[in-house]
């Protein structure tokens, strides 16, 4: 369960990072441009994307614009709602954090020593409130933080309370056993959601002990939200846990078009998918970075399961998965292996609510989803103005190439029709 992050860089896999490709011939004088994900093996190979405390993001992101907040805000805002995030710490030295996290509840589960005997620089202290990381203070702020000055970025649940559970570092510290050792503290202190946002470069493998943590917490009634994963590059299709096991929410990342993002993995397990591209949210020493993968798509729904929860205290967790399935947005009829039951409709989960289901219906085609109508995020120059940006050079490289070489072909038959006169 490696978290492929450090301080300086941008979280866990699955981080965006756009190789273009241009070429042009001189006789089309055309482009061929590509954008990649690339999944790095090392932590070092994000270290350009994010510099902890040095920005702040004014407008409000992408995410949040795709939802009508007010109306949602009218139905629930998350409080006396508690969500466990189990992860790499959640840093209370962030102000939109810093009154959304239950320090008491918190827990620090990583060993002060590895197994070599050498001091963990991660471990921070035992509430797990420190994350040199900065991969669970992200996951935490996308649910619950708090409104600020200076900046359109705040939480889906805003009132509701972080558990904060330090499960992993950048080393891959954390097992199979830590992270059901975090579920049994995270049922134990009470959590009504619990989110899960693993990586899988060095996966979870299923045990017998991390699943029975995992139906003790829903036999408990608690939202357990798990990400799908960052290794679905071609539709690959794999397993991942806590995710795969029944009764856990699996979600995977979609796009700003409502569609699959193409590092998100796939399967007939995925409930839904939701957001998970150029996700602005908070980092420690303040401020926000924007990172991309399932790992931050699962708290966008966890943050609407909090909704749910303050909403329907009376609900089961079977109840309010469904609800969230139930009223996503789909694009075909019944289910699909890339985003599940579709990408998750916030507002319409809260207000499509007169009665709850058990399961979606298979027959039911839902609302259509659509590309958001929302005006563009930018975080700089964004990949389609690059890609423009290098089309259009590559193109006029090409019209000057063509140029030049008409232009000489000129010059040479002028030089041969001279050296030809008497």
């Amino acid at each position: 369960m490696r978290h492929t992050g450090r301080v300086e860089d941008a979280g866990a896999r699955g981080i965006r990072r756009p190789a273009l490709i241009a070429a042009a011939t001189a006789l089309t004088a055309t482009a061929t441009l590509t954008t990649t994900f690339l999944l790095p093996a090392a932590p070092a190979a994000a270290a350009d994307q994010c510099e902890f405390g040095k920005t702040t993001y004014k407008g409000r992101p992408w995410a949040l614009q795709r939802v009508n907040l007010d109306e949602l805000w009218q139905e629930a805002t998350g409080k006396n709602v508690q969500v466990a995030v189990i992860d790499t710490g959640v840093a209370t030295n962030n102000k939109q954090l810093a009154a959304a996290v239950e320090k008491s509840s918190g827990a620090n589960l990583l060993p002060k020593k590895n197994k070599k005997g050498e001091k963990i620089e991660d471990w921070g202290n035992a509430y797990g409130t420190t994350d040199t990381v900065g991969h669970g203070t992200r996951v935490a702020g996308i649910i619950a933080a708090r409104k600020a000055d200076g900046t359109g970025f705040e939480g889906l649940a805003p009132d509701a309370k972080i558990i904060p559970i330090k499960q992993n570092d950048a080393e891959g510290t954390g097992t199979a056993e830590t992270l059901a050792d975090a579920i049994d503290h995270a049922v134990a202190k009470g959590a009504d959601v619990i989110n899960i946002s693993q990586d899988t470069s060095n996966a979870a493998k299923p045990t017998p002990r991390l699943q029975q943590a995992v139906n003790a917490a829903l036999a408990k009634e608690i939202v357990v939200v798990a990400s799908a994963g960052n290794d679905g590059m071609g539709g690959k299709a794999g397993r991942t846990y806590p995710a795969s096991y029944p009764g856990v929410l699996a979600v995977a990342a979609s796009d700003r078009n409502n569609e699959r993002a193409a590092f998100s993995q796939a399967g007939d397990w995925v409930g839904v998918a939701a957001p998970g591209v150029d996700m602005v949210s908070t980092v420690p020493m303040g401020g926000q970075c924007a990172d991309s993968g399932t790992s931050f798509s699962a708290p966008y729904v966890a943050g609407v399961a909090a909704l749910l929860k303050e909403k329907h205290a009376d609900w089961t967790a079977a109840q309010i998965v469904a609800q969230i399935e139930q009223t996503a947005e789909r694009s075909v009829p019944g289910k699909d292996a890339y985003v599940g039951w579709g990408v998750i409709d916030p507002v319409a989960a809260l207000t499509d609510d007169d009665h709850p289901v058990e399961s979606p219906s298979p027959h039911e085609a839902g609302p259509q989803a659509q590309a958001p109508m929302v005006p563009q995020a930018h975080f700089g120059e964004t990949a389609d103005e690059r890609n423009a940006r290098l089309g259009t050079y590559a193109a006029l490289g090409a019209i000057v190439l063509v140029v030049g070489l008409m232009g000489t072909a000129v010059a040479v038959r002028d030089a041969r029709r001279r050296k030809a006169r008497p």
